[in-house]
């Protein structure tokens, strides 16, 4: 393309310097200026008469000095960031002369800067003047190239001047028009142009000494080939083009429009002076047809100055020049031109918002990215020209371009800018790129994703939905808000996805509850949460639960209660993914939701591949029948069973689960004290419940299951509870066994007679009579109460209690005639056989009586009678054997009065006597044993007489009927008597 066709731009601000002073305008006008050289803030220039003359920021002479006796300066160096600076002088009478200046070093005597080294360039005596020179930034090698086409190499230590080494590296017939040095690291590598060719070959490094090698059969004019120090490339122009090169060839190059004469690079331009166009030559006259014809033959002598960027492909200068250039140097940030009229005009380069303005007007955004990217803009301004780019497609109609500079921005736009402009139905699709590009983005609000789902739903675009919720990395979306909104519009199988992929167990329940009304899986899903997860989602939607699956609820409440919950776990067989209906989408759906199935620690295991609002399209499903469920067997479950209680609530109206779950935590051995009551109490109740609510044997088989739960001394469960379920219940069972427990067991009777249920007072009594004899009078009592009890009692069970009374002597005989005379229920033939058999036994008793007094008194007399004649009488002893021996009785013997004679070394034998025959009280042996019983009873009546808390307790404790015995026994033994003296 040639640079014609490249659009034009005024980047720069051009101006003309005003020189500082006279002296400075003097060597400009009188055009003594040799060569140029710019460096470290100054500028150098070098007269004909071997002078140089250093400038400043003020464009004042701030020091000269002579640098060579004769010549022209005609080439310099300054080293950047050093106070170095190389001159070349020539004079074709004699070899050319390089010096070496140190400017910050001055002689003494002069004053004028130190001469590091100097030295003459050879060109094996040929003089021919020097086209071309180029050095390293540290002068250990330098390049001149000559008009005869050699090039010598100048290799040393110029700045200590230790030596230097001097090569010619190249000859050619062509002269030289390009020397340049490509250095790095490892490699330094000199290009040489000629009129005719460029070469290139090593100084240093892998490939030294080889000969130049020809990287391209086209030379270049002098002036015509320079290097970009920013890349290293070595940029030739030629007349159709400019190349450029490096190390490994030729790289790209953009068309030029004629005969350059000058080029050099100014940042990323490349600036041409093209010399004024020889009369007659074709491009002139073409220049001219397309400026308005010879009229304007004076402009097109003059030199043309174009500054292009070729990596925009721009010309962002270009101006003509009435002089001819003399020389084009940069410094001080700027670029300038010297002609040969002595002027100097300065090319400021305009600020990057001015030369973007330029471009906004023409409305060149792609051209004004580029260009922001190029100069390091930051990505926050860049999106400012992304979004005026936007809006001037938008205002074309290009609706699709302008989005996606609208996305480019998207950084630092406010979203609402540009989503007010696509609200419009026929660029919803537009919306919805932009919309998702934030949600990517991460940059999308709670409105944005509803905004999106929104437009997802009014296109029916499931496809889209599905992907937008199942996009892989992190959650670019308000979790919440999406699930709000696909619950809404009915996509509750997307809502349930996003629920179950990011953790919302919750949200999966509520929605398979609440909207799909698939409470089975809902129950499955719960049933594949760890237990602390679980445990409010079920607490929740129990009762729902029970209402529509309630087998599978309660046994979900039992194994969590008891301590066995342990979460389901789904193992997919790689067959099952398989399963898939018809359609590629549904394939790719079904199969994301089954292997996130696997991933996720909480599966949704029952997704619809394709589900909408209404149910259309076929469908793939995964379900636990498609699954190998097995419940985790390591360890046991690391949770604490709540309190059953807290579950009651949840069982209202289902008291057939409640009951098969109130036994079920019943079997447990773990529950504490606290939750046994509860549970009993509550099972109790539940029974009774049943029990009303049916008749007949269902009734009874409620009410003794009921009351087998009562039954023990063990049972948890307070007797006030069970008094008060019985009580409103009408369930006496549960009262009188509680009645039995706390042994009331008259207030169970009394409880049978208060109902006037003489059947179960007859029974109470028999059952409870041998424990409770008092029951017996209050039978009779009640049975003698009304005739229509008796009657119902009959005879023999009044005859059979007055028995018992008379049998046990509960009631005395007149406590009986008073309880049977106090109406006229009883009859006098009723009571009969009782008084007659009463009085026959009192009658028997008395004559018993009678006749033990009589035989005690006869007793007594006579015990009197034998020991007065003891007192009073000689005692005969006939007795002719010993009983300790057995032998005949001879002297000594020893007789006592109760009848027995002993030996007396019997006695002796037997401890009778003492070893120095003192005679001591001595007892028969015989009668020993029944006087030693007398004197223990004796000695213990003696000790009774003064316990009085001994008796006070035997009247107490001893039965009613036998005080006055009690008393007489007690008197008998002397507990009354005054004590006797010994």
């Amino acid at each position: 393309m040639a640079l014609l066709l490249w659009k034009a731009f005024d980047f720069f601000e051009v101006s003309q310097v005003k020189l500082g002073d006279d002296e400075t305008r003097s060597l400009f006008e009188n055009n003594e200026i040799s060569s140029v050289c710019s460096g470290s803030d100054s500028l150098f220039i070098g007269s004909d008469n071997g002078y140089v003359r250093i400038i400043g920021p003020s464009w004042k002479i701030v020091r000269s000095f002579h640098a060579h006796e004769t010549g022209r300066i005609t080439h310099m160096r300054q080293v950047e960031g050093t106070s170095l600076l190389v001159t070349v002088s020539e004079d074709l009478s004699n070899e050319p002369v390089l010096k070496v200046w140190a400017l910050d070093k001055p002689v003494k005597k002069t004053g004028l800067p130190t001469c590091l080294s100097t030295l003459s360039i050879h060109n094996g005596r040929k003089q021919f003047p020097i086209s071309s020179f180029t050095a390293l930034d540290d002068l250990s090698q330098l390049a001149v190239g000559f008009a005869n086409g050699a090039v010598t190499v100048i290799r040393g230590d110029l700045i200590h001047d230790r030596g230097t080494k001097q090569r010619i590296v190249y000859e050619s017939e062509e002269p030289i028009t390009g020397v340049e040095f490509v250095a790095d690291p490892k490699l330094t590598t000199l290009f040489v142009a000629t009129t005719s060719k460029l070469l290139k070959l090593v100084i240093s490094g892998k490939g030294q000494g080889q000969p130049p090698r020809t990287i391209e059969d086209a030379g270049c004019a002098a002036g015509c080939m320079t290097v970009n120090n920013k890349t290293g490339d070595i940029i030739v122009v030629r007349d159709d083009a400019v190349y450029y090169y490096s190390s490994e060839g030729r790289g790209l190059c953009f068309a030029n429009d004629g005969v350059t004469s000058l080029v050099s690079t100014f940042q990323d331009y490349v600036a041409l002076i093209a010399p004024p166009p020889a009369s007659g030559s074709g491009g002139s006259d073409s220049i001219r047809r397309r400026f308005g014809g010879t009229n304007t033959e004076s402009l097109f002598n003059a030199a043309r100055f174009t500054m292009v960027d070729p990596s925009l492909q721009i010309v962002a200068h270009s101006e003509s020049l009435i002089s001819e250039v003399k020389v084009i140097f940069q410094i001080w940030g700027d670029l300038y031109i010297l002609t040969q009229d002595g002027k100097v005009n300065r090319y400021h380069e305009k600020s990057l918002q001015q030369r973007l303005e330029l471009l906004y007007q023409r409305n060149l955004f792609p051209l004004a990215i580029n260009l922001a990217q190029k100069s390091g803009m930051d990505l926050q301004q860049q999106n400012v020209i992304y979004r005026k780019y936007g809006d001037h497609l938008y205002q074309k109609g290009d609706y699709d371009s302008a989005m996606s500079q609208y996305i480019k921005a998207i950084d630092n736009t406010e979203p609402s800018q540009v989503i007010r402009k696509f609200l419009d139905t026929q660029r919803i699709h537009n919306l919805i790129e932009y919309l998702e590009e934030l949600h990517e983005r991460h940059k999308a609000t709670a409105d944005h994703t509803t905004l999106l789902l929104n437009c997802y739903a009014k296109l029916k675009d499931v496809d889209k939905l599905e992907k937008f919720i199942k996009s892989e990395g992190d959650l670019k979306f308000d979790l919440e808000t999406a699930i709000t909104m696909c619950r809404q519009g009915g996509y509750f199988e997307q809502a349930a996805y996003l629920a179950t992929k990011h953790g919302e167990n919750d949200l999966v329940v509520d929605i398979l509850i609440e909207d799909s009304k698939n409470y089975a899986e809902a129950l499955d899903f719960i049933w594949h949460l760890d237990a602390e997860t679980a445990y409010p989602c079920l607490m929740k939607y129990a009762r729902v639960l029970l209402e529509n699956c309630p087998s599978d609820t309660t046994k979900i409440f039992i194994d969590y209660y008891t301590g066995k919950y342990k979460p389901k776990v789904h193992k997919v067989p790689l067959e099952e993914t398989q399963t898939i209906s018809s359609g590629g989408f549904v394939a790719g759906a079904t199969t994301a939701v089954q292997n996130l199935t696997s991933l996720l620690p909480l599966p949704y295991m029952n997704t619809s591949a394709i589900p909408t609002p209404t149910g259309q399209g076929s469908q793939a499903t995964i379900s636990d029948a498609g699954a190998i469920i097995e419940p985790e067997t390591n360890g046991d479950p690391k949770y604490t069973p709540p309190p059953p209680r807290t579950a009651f609530s949840s069982f209202i109206d289902h008291s057939d689960e409640f009951i098969v779950f109130l036994e079920a935590c019943l079997k447990e051995d773990s529950l504490n004290e606290s939750d046994k009551a509860d549970i009993y109490t509550t099972l109790f109740e539940m029974y009774l419940h049943k029990a009303s609510e049916r008749k007949g044997m269902q009734r009874e088989e409620w009410e003794l299951k009921a009351k087998k739960l009562i039954e023990g001394r063990e049972v948890p469960i307070e007797n006030s509870n069970v008094l008060l379920l019985s009580h409103l219940s009408d369930f006496r069972d549960g009262t009188t066994l509680v009645k039995e427990q706390s042994g009331l067991l008259s207030d169970i009777f009394r409880s049978y007679t208060s109902a006037k249920d003489t059947r179960g007072a007859i029974k109470a009594l028999r059952k409870y009579g041998p424990e409770e004899p008092q029951l017996y009078p209050a039978a009779l009592a009640y049975f003698t109460s009304d005739a229509r009890i008796l009657e119902e009692a009959g005879p023999e069970e009044l005859a059979n209690v007055l028995d018992k009374i008379d049998r046990d002597g509960l009631m005395a005989p007149l406590q009986v005639i008073q309880t049977l005379g106090s109406n006229a229920v009883a009859t006098m033939g009723m009571i009969k056989p009782y008084l007659r058999e009463t009085i026959t036994r009192e009658r028997r008793e008395i004559a018993s009586n009678r006749r033990q007094t009589n035989s005690f008194r006869k007793e007594t007399e006579a015990k009197r009678a034998e020991m007065a004649e003891l007192g009073t009488k000689p005692a005969v002893f006939q007795a002719q054997r010993c009983p300790g021996c057995g032998g005949l009785l001879e002297l000594p013997a020893v007789h006592f009065l109760c009848k027995h004679s002993f030996h007396q070394r019997c006695l002796k034998q037997q401890g009778g006597g003492g070893e120095d025959g003192a005679e001591a009280e001595v007892e028969c042996p015989v009668c020993a044993v029944n006087n030693a019983a007398v004197r223990a009873m004796k000695r213990s009546q003696d000790e009774r007489a003064d316990r009085h808390d001994l008796f006070k307790d035997a009247l107490e404790k001893g039965d009613e009927r036998e005080r006055f015995r009690t008393v007489a026994q007690w008197f008998g033994q002397g507990v009354m008597g005054a004590g006797t003296a010994e």
